[in-house]
């Protein structure tokens, strides 16, 4: 017989509801090398994994790492930029009083040589050596180009420190009241202040990128408002001592004085807090109300007669004025060496916050990196402890399904699994055969326990065995007595009656190869009874599940076996006239039996098959040798 077709083997049996992380082991070539790749239960996935989850934070700080050093690039850059400011400032400081000397001096001499000599407001040596001094001071020395005052007018010629100064006390050499004139005197100092004004400017404009701009463009418009102003000062001096100025004269005059007064006011305009020290210097100055009048005067240029006296008066008047000017230049100097610190405050601490944002990334970076990792190993333990806990989990999912499809049919244990819902369900046609051990009681008297056990557990695995071959299911086992049922839980049309007798005589004669326990010479005695008709299937119980079977066919199919006889297969009239529809089998009439609850009934022996001869030779089989129950040997 072939086995039938619905039989599920239990060892492929797999839960349709269970998920397992390793599940991708099963596949192979690309497939599995991907699966390894993103399954954490692998090596190689582990460590994938783990890369990818230090690689993810590692990103942004990296680029907080990246967007720090730029950062501290720019202020470090900062702080170079402020620090040659401040250097530049220094020298435009330095310059200015170099400049300052020098326009002093230039009075001093002008006045000198207007009045042959006769008249000094200080000692020129003193004025020389302030001069000289303030080249001392100088912490650096720009190349200026000065414009000589010989005879090829125009010239122009580089010096340096040592120059200028060889230069500076030649032209002091030649000072005389006799070969000297004014406008020489004023036309050499001018050009030497006009060339480290014009460096002064430049180096303004090299700083025009600080907060410290405006203070330098103002101390640069001061420095020549202060130079003009000194320049119509020597111009004042003149119509003064001479009562008129020509017309060259008068038109330099009225530039430098208009152009003085400009660059005051532009100056006052960029650092609004000098115009309050420059109106105390109006307020407490006695002569500046005549200062202003002298210069409308001069304005004028009407003719008059010269006097050394009003010269000289006006040459004090306004080198007191100018003076004031330059105490003006040394409080705007020390605003901007004040605002230069600031600058430099602010640069260093930028310079020290940028460092300690840097010093923190660079420790709370690899600090990151760690505890991203251990936490990334942490998860990684816990994923192979979750995979070997789901396999765990899968294997007793596949104990507890095998165990289910043996104790219900596979239909009805795949709704089960499914969560569905199993009705109970009618049957026209079912063969039910029972079978059971003769004298059981008296044999498991004198038997152990194990023995009996043992026993029962032989002859059932040989039954499961044989039965396996036919399409039938096994109900249940109650002690010695054995149910197997065709034609449900799947219907099998007609088959259910030849399959259900070819099973009964397979058994009959399997059984004679085994002999009770205790008595090795005498062979176990099985009766059997078979019935078919209509039944109800359906589920009962939910702690323990059952397939059962309802009907009046399996009381009739039961008590065909407890009215039987030993070594033989007694079955009902209904049984035999679905054997002789079906053909193929030999039965001999018994004739009427008092059946308990059915009283009279006809009923026949199910002897064997047509053209078939009963096999009563029962030798060794060493499949059966082993009489250890399995549940024994699992434990």
């Amino acid at each position: 017989m072939k086995p039938r077709a619905h039989h599920t083997d239990s060892s492929s049996i797999k839960s349709i509801s269970s998920e397992d992380v390793s599940t991708q082991q099963h596949y192979h070539g690309n497939m599995c090398c991907s699966a390894e790749a993103k399954n954490p239960a692998f090596k190689r996935g582990r460590q994938l994994q783990q890369m990818q989850m230090i690689i993810l934070p590692f990103i942004p700080i990296l680029a907080l790492i990246v967007q720090t050093s730029y950062e501290m690039i720019e202020i470090v850059s900062y702080r170079m930029e402020v620090t040659e400011i401040e250097n530049q400032v220094t020298m435009a400081t330095d310059l200015g009083k170099v400049v300052t000397r020098l326009q002093q001096e230039r009075s001093d001499v002008a006045f000198y040589i207007y009045t042959n000599g006769m008249t000094l407001r200080r000692n020129l040596n003193d004025t020389f050596l302030e001069t000289d001094l303030a080249l001392d001071n100088m912490s650096s020395w720009p190349d200026i180009s000065i414009r000589t005052i010989q005879p090829n007018n125009g010239e122009v010629t580089w010096l340096n420190m040592s120059e200028f100064r060889e230069t500076l006390q030649e032209f002091r050499a030649n000072i005389s009241t006799e070969d000297s004139t004014v406008p020489q005197i004023l036309r050499w100092y001018t050009t030497a202040n006009a060339a480290l004004l014009e460096h002064l400017t430049n180096q303004i404009k090299d700083a025009n990128k600080s907060g410290v701009w405006r203070f330098l463009l103002s101390f640069k418009n001061l420095l020549r408002s202060i130079e003009s102003l000194d320049i119509s000062s020597v111009y004042g001096i003149n119509y003064y001592g001479r009562g008129y100025l020509k017309p060259d004269s008068y038109i330099k005059y009225v530039q430098h004085d208009i152009l003085g007064r400009d660059l005051l006011n532009g100056s006052l305009h960029f650092v609004p807090s000098l115009k309050v020290i420059y109106r105390n210097i109006t307020l407490t100055m006695r002569s500046y109300g005549n200062i202003t009048q002298w210069s409308k005067t001069i304005q004028k240029n009407l003719r008059r007669e010269g006097n050394v006296a009003d010269a000289r008066s006006y040459y004090e008047s306004m080198a007191y004025y100018i003076d004031e000017l330059r105490k003006l230049q040394r409080a705007l100097r020390s605003i901007i060496r004040n605002e230069v610190q600031k600058v430099l405050q602010s640069a260093d601490n930028m310079e020290t916050f940028g460092i300690a944002i840097l010093v923190v990334v660079l420790i709370v970076s690899p600090i990151i990196i760690i505890l991203v990792r251990n936490a990334a190993a942490t998860i990684q333990l816990y994923a192979i402890n979750l995979a070997h806990k789901a396999k765990e989990l899968k294997r007793e999912k596949r104990k507890s399904d095998s165990l289910l499809f043996q104790m219900l049919p596979p239909t009805v244990a795949t709704q089960l699994k499914q969560a569905q819902t199993v009705p109970a369900e009618y049957y026209s046609a079912v063969t039910i055969f029972f079978s059971d051990i003769v004298g059981f009681t008296e044999i498991a008297a004198e038997c152990t326990p194990l023995e009996v056990v043992s026993f029962l557990n032989a002859i059932y695995r040989m039954f499961d065995e044989r039965i396996e071959c036919y399409d039938v299911y096994k109900i249940e086992t109650i002690g010695d007595s054995y149910m197997v049922a065709s034609g449900l839980p799947v219907k099998n049309g007609n088959k259910h009656v030849a399959e259900i007798a070819t099973m009964a005589l397979d058994l009959l004669d399997a059984s004679g190869y085994f002999s009770i326990p205790h008595k090795a010479n005498e062979p176990v005695q099985i009766r059997c009874g078979i019935h078919t008709g209509p039944v109800v299937a359906g589920i009962v119980g939910t702690k323990m599940p059952r397939y059962c079977l309802f009907g009046d066919t399996v009381n009739t199919a039961s008590r065909m076996e407890s009215t039987g006889e030993a070594l033989k297969i007694h079955i009902s009239a209904e049984m035999n006239e679905a054997l002789v529809k079906v053909g193929g089998f030999k039965t001999e009439h018994r004739g009427l039996i008092d059946v308990k609850g059915k009283g009279l009934m006809d009923t026949y022996w199910l002897t064997c098959k047509e053209g078939a001869t009963p096999n009563n030779s029962h030798g060794e089989v060493a499949w059966f040798a082993d009489m250890k129950p399995v549940y024994l040997k699992i434990v």
